[in-house]
């Protein structure tokens, strides 16, 4: 394999790494004699680099995981929001290395790197209380290898100047394999408002578990080659990994569904082992109502007016919302169809007032029509606003104020205890030894019953938990995940196939490309295959 080379410039001062070296496996050292050792000294210092998925999964992130899958296709209103083909091009698999979307690369290899000086200034990978740092870090480097393939080793603090090779995508698999089950039993297990949104080992097991689950996936020669039949050495890893989180007591599934979503969403909520904290004044970014909001919906759907437009540019693939029809189920309440009705602001209910603009009771539509098939537009007017259902998901931040520029205080769960009963399902369906008595159709149920929604009878399928994988987890960033991990990237839905019919054999999409920005910098460094 040709190994391609990157240089990314730091500026480091001496006093904290002197030492050139091109070993990726060499340990990190520090020059220091003292280590922070108090409680809050320590959580000070590594404050910073817990969160560096923030901006990144509050938008960019979390679009293209999203518009790339069969979830939703992200539409232009007569030019407002095509933005250079931003959505279209990740809607209709016609994304380059151009895209705004997919550049979240640098944000990633800036938060490895504060965690590789964190870990340094805390002692090294040697000492126990950088167990949560090294554990955050493993997870960067899977956003990187999961979005972009092979991805630069950065587990340590470069000299100057200094280049690093590109490490095949295997390789980071077994990196953040080695990572996490290094640091696993220094990991915090207490779960409560102290450790929320910070890595626990319950979070470890969840990223191993996912790892695992995708093993087949990350460890292929060619990601272009991979296909579900191949074999998968890690299943019973996979069901290893979520025994232990399920029989720590720690989770459950006793929180309403949509609950879980809302602005006042929290610590208290026991179904989420990891999640990213957002709050409208001190951490802000997480803007998904913006987008999935009706583009007339700032005046008088939620029963306030809001402070700033929205986009409104969101839409459902059709057959995607189609998923939505178990009798009974409460997931069925986060899509909008048909008419609307104004929304209770204390409760987020509908009520029985139809929401009426320009004398018309707005209702949404489930199919899209198109006036321009590449831009995805579907006009400004009232017909071309509506079309689509829409998701109230994560529902808007009423409280948000105009200079707060919508953001909302909804934390986004990156791991649930629902995954980890699904992903147990998967690999047990795939071939892993069941344990505790469970049965893909029990943990399944599981799911089923606390949603509210119709028991499975029988054997579930794999496309049987793809599908509930839909509803449980949609908007949530691990359709696309799913869709490669089961061998449907390239399946026909919405426009793609329509636009862009190449795209069901272009097999090398299911990794993103390196952004130009980063080819421009590092120009030894060659482009993905088929970008």
């Amino acid at each position: 394999m040709n190994i391609n080379y990157i240089k990314f410039i730091f500026s480091i001062l001496p006093l904290i790494f002197a030492v050139s070296c091109t070993d990726l496996d060499v340990e990190i050292k520090s020059q220091y004699t003292s280590f922070p050792n108090s409680e809050i000294a320590i959580e000070a210092k590594s404050a910073d680099v817990l969160f560096a998925m923030r901006d990144p999964l509050a938008r960019d992130y979390h679009h293209a995981q999203t518009l790339s899958s069969d979830e939703a296709v992200g539409v232009s209103l007569s030019g407002d929001y095509y933005d250079n083909g931003r959505y279209a091009h990740m809607s209709l698999h016609s994304w380059t290395p151009d895209d705004a979307v997919i550049g979240y690369f640098e944000t990633l290899t800036s938060g490895i790197t504060k965690c590789n000086k964190t870990i340094l200034e805390l002692g090294g990978e040697e000492s126990p209380v950088t167990a949560s740092i090294r554990a955050v870090r493993a997870y960067y480097f899977w956003v990187l290898m999961d979005s972009y393939g092979d991805v630069p080793l950065l587990n340590r603090l470069l000299d100057e100047d200094e280049a690093i090779d590109r490490s095949p995508r295997a390789v980071v698999a077994r990196y953040i394999e080695s990572e996490l089950l290094a640091v696993l039993d220094y990991l915090p297990t207490n779960v409560d408002a102290s450790t929320y949104g910070k890595p626990t080992r319950y979070m470890a097991e969840a990223l191993l578990a996912k790892l695992y689950l995708n093993w087949a996936v990350y460890t292929c020669a060619d990601v272009a080659s991979y296909t579900p039949a191949m074999t998968n050495e890690k299943l019973d890893d996979v069901v290893a990994m979520c025994d232990d989180i399920i029989e720590s007591g720690k989770f459950d599934l006793s929180d309403p569904y949509l609950s879980k979503f809302i602005p006042e969403n929290g610590p208290h909520i026991k179904d989420f082992i990891y999640v990213m904290p957002y709050d409208r004044a001190t951490q802000q970014g997480m803007t998904y109502a913006r987008f999935w909001t009706h583009r007339s919906g700032n005046k008088g759907f939620y029963g306030v007016d809001l402070p700033n437009s929205v986009a409104g540019n969101f839409a459902y693939n059709p057959e995607f919302a189609d998923k939505f029809s178990l009798t009974g189920d409460d997931r069925n309440e986060q899509i909008l169809r048909g008419p609307l009705y104004v929304r209770d602001p204390s409760t987020y209910k509908a009520t029985s007032t139809p929401w009426i603009v320009d004398g018309v009771h707005v209702t949404l539509t489930r199919e899209i029509e198109l006036k321009d098939l590449p831009t995805l537009d579907v006009g400004n007017d009232l017909k071309g606003r509506s079309q689509g259902y829409r998701s109230i998901k994560f529902y808007m931040d009423l409280k948000t104020t105009k200079a707060q520029n919508r953001s909302q205080s909804n934390d986004v769960p990156i791991f649930r205890y629902a995954d980890v009963l699904l992903m147990k399902a998967e690999a047990i369906l795939r071939g892993a030894s069941a344990t505790k008595g469970d049965t893909p159709a029990s943990l399944m149920n599981q799911i089923r019953s606390y949603v509210h929604a119709p028991s499975f009878v029988g054997s579930p399928t794999l496309e049987d938990l793809l599908d509930e994988r839909a509803r449980e987890f949609v908007d949530e960033s691990w359709r696309r995940n799913d869709l490669i991990r089961f061998g449907k990237f390239e399946d026909d839905w919405g426009f793609k196939h329509v636009v862009n019919p190449a795209a069901k054999t272009q097999k090398f999409r299911r990794i993103f490309p390196i952004p130009t920005y980063v080819l421009n910098t590092n120009t030894n460094w060659k482009q993905n295959t088929g970008y």
